[in-house]
């Protein structure tokens, strides 16, 4: 353990965080298939949280810490699974409100991870830690814009799903 137990702690939250908003954008990629918007949307943004958990395994290293650099993968049978699923929502009358609800934890997810990366980016400009302020300053916009890509996604939706 590092000589900074609670720095330790919030860099294990935020690559448990990046880990999880990966996990969801995989999701409601493979959930929404019939939505190509969605679906290549999403799997290009998880793609951000994947870079995101490995580069916080290198820098986890200089302070000890052992952190998983492979995002957990969601794929394999389970993926297919809800991908097959996907496809059959989709001819379904209520997918799009399924849709608003995988983006409201999409975008929650996202909030959240952006909070993280803001407690570190303070912890590493009070420890003079150049290369984690990197890292922050690196990484968190990919996260603002993921949080704004599922709410522009929720603001375009919204009327057509609730009204129609």
């Amino acid at each position: 353990m590092s000589r900074k137990p609670k720095l330790d702690m919030a860099l294990h939250e935020l690559h448990r965080s990046e880990n999880e908003l990966n996990a969801r954008l995989l999701h409601v990629s493979d959930r929404h298939k019939a939505d190509h918007e969605v679906f290549y949307g999403a799997r290009d943004l998880a793609r951000w949280s994947r870079d995101h958990v490995r580069l916080l395994a290198e820098a986890g290293k200089r302070y000890g810490l052992d952190l998983d650099a492979d995002p957990r993968d969601d794929s394999g049978l389970l993926a297919d699974v809800r991908q097959k699923a996907g496809e059959l929502v989709g001819k379904r009358p209520e997918p799009g409100v399924l849709l608003l609800r995988d983006l409201r934890a999409v975008h929650k997810t996202a909030v959240g991870v952006s909070v993280d990366w803001e407690v570190i980016a303070q912890a590493a400009q009070a420890l003079q830690d150049r290369e984690l302020l990197g890292l922050a300053q690196r990484c968190h916009p990919d996260t603002l814009r993921q949080a704004r890509w599922a709410n522009a996604l929720i603001k375009v939706m919204s009327p057509q799903v609730l009204l129609s």
